[in-house]
């Protein structure tokens, strides 16, 4: 049997995610985490085969909880589950340590078979995700130029910004969800990462703040 441990935020994804793996005859889900150092906290204790971790969640990020989970466990095979395709998300989950990179609109069918092939030792990410790394391989942006976008945007990404474009709109979730063809859970979860980043409470500080620090346009 794969021990299989599901971290989310979200109870529903938890939830379906426990039913729909629960029910192939070589998984046992042996517990959920709704946080990072949950995460960290039952890994320790029930000693799981995969762990299935989300990305941006409340105490400690699932890259930051990969991290140490790795850096205690390095036989540990940790596989992000989230709906962020950002590169610079797939390039930090990768050098934590994570052994694969998923999207959660992923078929159940395909992310049971992804479990099996990193529990047997391989390393899975998208053909998308794959052939965007390669680009950015192939054409690598001029580094001082990116430390220097990275020091200035606070690690926002393209997508992020264009959100906070949005949102200085006066643009809803349900709107922004439309125009750039998100579903609202997504662009909510990119508005809770866009929080974190700025270190703001709300749509109007987080827009303030952009304004302020030239990230977007006053």
């Amino acid at each position: 049997m794969i021990k299989v441990l599901i971290v989310d935020d979200q109870e529903l994804i938890c939830a379906s995610l426990s039913i729909v793996l629960g029910g192939e005859t070589d998984f046992e889900i042996v517990g959920t985490a709704e946080d990072g150092k949950k995460a960290i906290e039952l890994t320790k204790a029930l000693s799981p085969d995969v762990v299935l971790m989300d990305i941006n969640m409340p105490l400690m990020n699932g890259v930051e909880s990969t991290r140490q989970i790795i850096n205690e466990f390095p036989n540990m095979k940790v596989m992000i589950l989230t709906t962020f395709e950002e590169l610079d998300y797939v390039k930090d989950a990768l050098a934590a340590g994570a052994v694969g990179y998923l999207l959660k609109a992923i078929h159940p069918h395909e992310l049971a078979a992804g479990i099996r092939s990193v529990y047997h030792g391989g390393t899975l990410i998208t053909q998308e995700i794959a052939k965007r790394l390669i680009g950015e391989w192939v054409n690598p942006s001029n580094p001082q130029t990116e430390e220097k976008s990275i020091k200035n945007n606070f690690g926002l990404t393209e997508r992020e910004k264009e959100i906070l474009e949005q949102l200085s709109n006066g643009a809803t979730n349900r709107e922004i969800a439309r125009k750039l063809f998100l579903t609202e859970g997504t662009v909510k979860n990119y508005i809770s990462s866009i929080y974190s980043k700025l270190e703001v409470t709300g749509r109007h500080k987080a827009v303030f703040k952009a304004k302020e620090e030239g990230i977007i346009n006053p």
